[in-house]
């Protein structure tokens, strides 16, 4: 993605060096391990054609999973190179590094396209990733039954091989089959996960829980229903039958439908606050495990652990009662069922806390060291202080550089400025940018956009020749 300051002839986008106060550069850097090699052009070492450019061990073409993850893996060392250069001075041409102003400018566009890239190649990596998952997810499966095959000849020595086990091991094969069918047929969206993986392409906590708690009651029908099919004498299989009543599974069916219900909910919620734009969402390169802890910027939640821990706890503890009465669905604890719903409850309300409105505060003249005090005139710097400017999971350079800031009737693109490790422009609480010439003077009205799209409130502020 080129990134260029168009309609801002006359100003100094070079200025930002010291008003992009922050972007959070360690997280950028920490997302960004890896490579492409200077300029616009491709990457050191990728020969997708070339010879030996197999898929071995420095392949770094895009069609294969190793080979994009060395693609995005170089991508994003040379972009981390580059970034650091820029920020000690070096690297500019010298048509430009006469001028303060042109040589910002130029950084910036730089930095933007090369980011541009690394975003690209992240997203083929993801994609590549996402498409070899469904395997490894079927292996967990299969692996899981194994286990369990193993833990009941284990527990059967001495006591000896019952009907349960049987109907144990016959229903975690049939689970094992519908999943791995259904890993099949979503194997280009995360196999098993993908009903679990949200919009934004992370792991959903309310999706996944739930779906944890669909699965372990499924089993435990099919458990009931082998049982049943095995059972030769009326009397068990009227026993059998009254396992599935109400009254014993009172408490597992209201969790159960209180998790599905959360898991609906949420997404609702979410969906109807991303378009009110009362919450930021930018969409992740790929799902990973701690996004059920984390938020999008990968920062522990409360609200997520406490409803995991909790949930994993009762799901364990219905596992085991299962395991001593399989004649009947688990019967879990009203005590625990309610500890349960009250922790559902809290990372509910916490997904209605979450997020808020980016917003305006003030915009000031920006001054440096020695600048006399005056008036906002074109050409000048100025401060936009505030909150929200960079939404959770959007620290990448790529992202940043989407920021737009409404100066009148210019729509002005916020400049990168680095500093080794990271950049100073734009944090999430102040943007730098320059009052472009085009701008008329009088009063102007202010306002950012988001690398989420989100709109921030007019601020107006007097602009003179």
């Amino acid at each position: 993605m080129a990134v260029r300051e168009t309609g801002q002839s006359g100003a100094d986008p070079g200025g930002y060096a010291a008003a992009r106060a922050g972007v959070r550069a360690e997280g950028y850097a920490g997302g960004y391990a890896g490579v492409p090699t200077g300029g616009h052009g491709g990457y050191a070492g990728v020969h997708p054609g070339g010879p030996g450019g197999d898929h071995e061990g420095g392949c770094a073409c895009g069609d294969c999973p190793h080979g994009a993850r060395e693609g995005h893996r170089r991508a994003v060392a040379a972009f981390l190179r580059r970034r650091d250069e820029f920020a000690a001075g070096r690297g500019l041409p010298a048509a430009v590094a006469h001028s303060a102003s042109a040589s910002r400018q130029w950084v910036s566009e730089e930095l933007a396209q090369s980011a541009e890239q690394v975003a690209e190649r992240g997203r083929a990596e993801g994609q590549a990733w996402l498409t070899g998952l469904w395997r490894r997810t079927a292996a967990v499966v299969w692996a899981a039954v194994v286990l369990l095959l193993l833990g009941q000849a284990l527990t059967a020595v001495g006591a000896g091989w019952t009907a349960a086990r049987t109907a144990g091991l016959a229903a975690a094969l049939v689970t094992a089959l519908a999943l791995t069918a259904a890993s099949w047929f979503h194997r280009a969206r995360g196999g098993v996960l993908a009903p679990v993986i949200g919009e934004d392409n992370r792991l959903s906590t309310s999706r996944t829980v739930a779906a944890a708690w669909v699965l372990f009651v499924a089993y435990s029908v099919l458990v009931l229903a082998g049982r049943l099919a095995a059972a030769s004498g009326h009397r068990e299989r009227d026993a059998l039958i009254s396992g599935l009543d109400l009254a014993r599974g009172a408490g597992i069916v209201t969790v159960l439908a209180a998790l599905c219900g959360i898991a609906v909910l949420v997404r609702r919620v979410v969906g109807l606050r991303v378009l009110g734009q009362r919450l930021q969402k930018v969409r992740a390169h790929r799902p990973r495990a701690a996004d059920l802890l984390t938020d999008d910027a990968g920062r522990g939640t409360f609200a997520d652990i406490q409803y995991v821990v909790v949930s994993a706890v009762a799901l364990v503890f219905a596992a085991v009662r299962l395991a001593r009465h399989p004649e009947q669905l688990p019967d879990l604890p009203w005590g625990l069922a309610v500890v349960v719903l009250v922790s559902g409850a809290t990372y509910l309300a916490g997904k209605y806390a979450e997020g808020g409105r980016p917003v305006i505060l003030s915009v000031v003249r920006a001054r440096e060291a020695g600048d006399l005090d005056g008036p906002i005139r074109t050409g000048d710097d100025i401060e936009i202080r505030g909150a929200g400017f960079v939404p959770p999971g959007a620290q990448g350079a790529d992202r940043l550089a989407r920021m737009v800031v409404r100066v009148g009737a210019v729509h002005v693109h916020v400049p990168l400025v680095p500093v080794p490790g990271g950049f100073r422009n734009p944090t999430d609480t102040l943007l730098t940018v320059p009052v472009p010439a085009d701008v008329e003077p009088g009063r102007v009205e202010v306002q950012v956009v988001t690398a989420a799209g989100a709109e921030t409130n007019r601020y107006a502020v007097d602009v003179t020749e």
